[in-house]
């Protein structure tokens, strides 16, 4: 394992990446083209399971801090078309052609998604050293965008703490550490390899998409967890819940502690809202993902629609 994976205490400063000063992805560089090939050598193809949740009107989403909720819109109808005179064609053409349009307006962070380095930092610095100061402009971050991630290609474990205690939900706002981890991982049988996308099971998706029980006062992980993953070497690390952490946080002066010691500290991205009732029911916990990211220049976060595939026995 990598002796920068070996160092995960918490310092509360962003760090400078192993992979050079112009770094803008962290541990996304552990996807090569020899660990793509093992994957698809290890995977059975005839298995998928998606992994994303479905975009709709009133879904759950981080809205709390003012941040839009998913709103779609039509933009075309067939009869508004002949009725507005909007295309400069004949009324003949728009009666036969029934054009419909539409648009959608969301926060980044909203349904299946992937966060960026620079969503948290520490004092305006992220990771590698990049800074509000001389990488943010007026609309976005010249540095860490979600423009820059490779195809996801991964070898991948789910963690199903949920189940290894018998319950269906974890309680509100229980915090996963480092042996509620090392249990379910043990009672599975399952190893974290390094390079792996460590995806850890609440349970929080079975009262999907209530949005007053899934977005209260979620269990997630907790910082000692975070650590403990880090430490493993997962390159990757989501969830089921609305973000990662449980909630709400237990350190009065850091509302996400495991978000910026990701992100800052250790390069580790973050999936959050997957859909892992599947995986949980056919009890598959070692698999193959495939992912692209949205290229969002700059943003702090993307849509990602992962498709998972069983590792052949």
């Amino acid at each position: 394992m990598c002796e920068f994976c070996l160092k995960q205490a918490r310092s509360l400063k962003p760090s400078k990446s192993p992979w050079g000063p112009e770094d803008e992805i962290g541990r996304l560089n552990l996807i090569t083209p020899e660990s793509r090939a093992k994957v698809l050598a290890s995977i059975d193809i005839t298995q998928s399971y998606d992994l994303s949740v479905d975009y709709f009107m009133g879904m759950p989403s981080w809205s709390a801090a003012g941040d839009p909720p998913y709103q779609i819109w039509m933009t075309h109808t067939p009869t508004g078309n002949v009725n507005d005179d909007l295309m400069g064609v004949s009324k003949e053409s728009k009666e036969l052609i029934s054009y419909s349009g539409d648009a959608i307006s969301m926060y980044t962070h909203c349904g299946t998604h992937i966060d960026t380095f620079n969503h948290f930092g520490y004092r305006g610095e992220i990771w590698n050293g990049f800074n509000e100061k001389e990488h943010l402009g007026s609309r976005h971050w010249t540095k860490c965008g979600p423009e820059k991630y490779p195809m996801i290609v991964a070898r991948a474990v789910m963690i199903d703490v949920a189940a290894a205690k018998g319950v269906d939900m974890l309680p509100e706002s229980y915090g996963i550490g480092e042996e509620d981890l090392k249990d379910a991982l043990n009672k599975q049988g399952t190893t974290i390899q390094e390079g792996d996308i460590v995806m850890v099971r609440t349970g929080r998706m079975t009262v999907w998409p209530d949005r007053d029980k899934y977005l209260t006062n979620s269990p997630g992980l907790n910082i000692e967890g975070a650590e403990f993953l880090a430490g493993e070497g997962a390159m990757i690390i989501g969830s089921d819940n609305i973000a990662l952490e449980q909630n709400p946080s237990p350190e009065p002066d850091n509302y996400f502690p495991v978000h910026t010691y990701l992100f800052s500290e250790v390069g580790i991205p973050i999936i959050e809202l997957l859909w892992l009732e599947d995986l949980s029911k056919a009890g598959i916990y070692e698999m193959g993902i495939f992912g692209t990211v949205m290229p969002l220049v700059g943003a702090t976060g993307a849509p990602i629609q992962p498709m998972a595939f069983p590792i052949k026995k």
